[in-house]
C-alpha cells in the first residue's frame, strides 16, 4: 500500500460538482482527476480523503496489472513516489517478458498508466524487478495453480506438486485450497497442506502471504486460495527478521570456576580521583 501523501495530486472533492456530473459510472475518473485543481486540493483535502485516494489508485494499478501480467508470474507492486516522479516497481518471475523486446512493453504500460491517470510527461516510470524466491510467493503459486487448472491437469496432482516446491523453497507451511465443482455436480472445497500453519495473532500478518484466484472452466468457476507461511530470516529476505513470539531460546549455562583459595570482592563505587594540581605561572 502507498504512502498516505503519495498521490495527493489524484483528485478533488468539489470535482464532481464543478463538472455537474450525474452519473456514478464516472466517480472512478473523477476522483483520479485532479492535476487541474491542484490548487484546490491543497486547501480541501483530508486525511481520509487521501488514504481513500492511495487505495484506489493502488487498487486499480494491481487488478490492471494481475490482468495484463498474469502469464509473466506477476507477484504484486509497490509504489514510491519521489520529488521528481513517481515510481512503480513490477515485481514478477519473468521480467524478461515484462520488459518485452527493447523495452517496448514496459514503455507501452507506461503510456497506459500515464494516459489512465492523467500524470504528466515524463511524471510517471515503471520498473520491473524480479522475485527472489518464487516458491515462497502465494501470488506466484496461485497462478501456477491456476494455469494448471486451465491446461486439464488433474486438481490433486496440481495442488500436491505446488504444495512440495513451496515446501522445497524453504517454506514453514503451505495450504491450497479449491473450491467449487471440481469433478461432480456438487460444490466441495479441497484443502491440501503440509507444515507449521498458524491462523491468528499479529504474527499470522508478517509470517503468513496469502493469494486468491479464479478459474473459469467448462463446469463453472473454480476459486483457488495459497497461503504460504515463512519462516524467520534474520537478512530479511525469505521471511520477517523478527521471531515467532513462542519460540524459546534456551541459552547455554556458563562455564563452573573451580574457588581454590577464599577471595573478597569489593562493589563499593569507587572514590573520584582526586584534581590535578594546577600548574605554577611564572611571572
Amino acid at each position: 500500500m502507498p504512502s498516505s501523501s503519495s498521490f495527493i495530486n489524484h483528485g478533488c472533492p468539489n470535482l464532481q460538482e464543478e463538472k455537474g456530473i450525474q452519473n456514478t459510472a464516472n466517480i472512478m475518473d473523477v476522483w483520479m482527476d485532479g492535476w487541474r485543481c491542484c490548487n484546490k486540493i491543497k486547501k480541501l483535502y483530508t486525511k481520509k480523503y487521501i488514504f481513500v485516494a492511495d487505495g484506489v489508485f493502488y487498487a486499480e494499478l494491481n487488478e490492471f496489472f494481475t490482468r495484463e501480467l498474469a502469464e509473466d508470474g506477476y507477484a504484486g507492486v509497490e509504489v514510491r513516489v519521489t520529488s521528481a516522479r513517481t515510481e512503480i516497481i513490477i515485481r514478477a518471475t519473468h521480467t524478461q517478458n515484462v520488459l518485452g523486446e527493447k523495452g517496448r512493453r514496459i514503455r507501452e504500460l507506461t503510456t497506459l498508466v500515464q494516459k489512465r491517470f492523467k500524470f504528466p510527461e515524463n511524471a510517471v516510470e515503471l520498473y520491473a524487478e524480479r522475485v527472489q524466491n518464487r516458491g515462497l510467493c502465494a501470488i506466484a503459486q496461485c497462478e501456477s495453480v491456476k494455469f494448471k487448472l486451465l491446461n486439464g491437469l488433474a486438481v490433486r496432482r496440481a495442488c500436491y506438486g505446488v504444495v512440495r516446491f513451496v515446501m522445497e523453497s524453504g517454506a514453514k507451511g503451505c495450504e491450497v485450497v479449491v473450491s467449487g465443482k471440481v469433478r461432480a455436480a456438487r460444490a466441495k472445497a479441497m484443502k491440501f497442506a503440509d507444515g507449521f500453519m498458524i491462523h491468528s495473532g499479529n504474527p499470522a500478518r508478517d509470517f503468513i502471504t496469502t493469494a486468491v484466484r479464479h478459474v473459469d472452466l467448462r463446469q463453472g468457476v473454480l476459486g483457488i486460495k495459497v497461503k504460504i507461511m515463512l519462516d524467520s530470516d534474520p537478512t530479511g529476505r525469505n521471511g520477517p527478521k523478527q521471531t515467532l513470539p513462542d519460540i524459546v531460546t534456551i541459552l547455554e549455562p556458563k562455564e563452573d570456576v573451580t574457588i581454590v583459595e577464599p577471595s573478597a570482592q569489593d562493589f563499593r563505587p569507587a572514590a573520584p580521583a582526586p584534581a590535578p594540581a594546577p600548574e605554577p605561572v611564572e611571572a
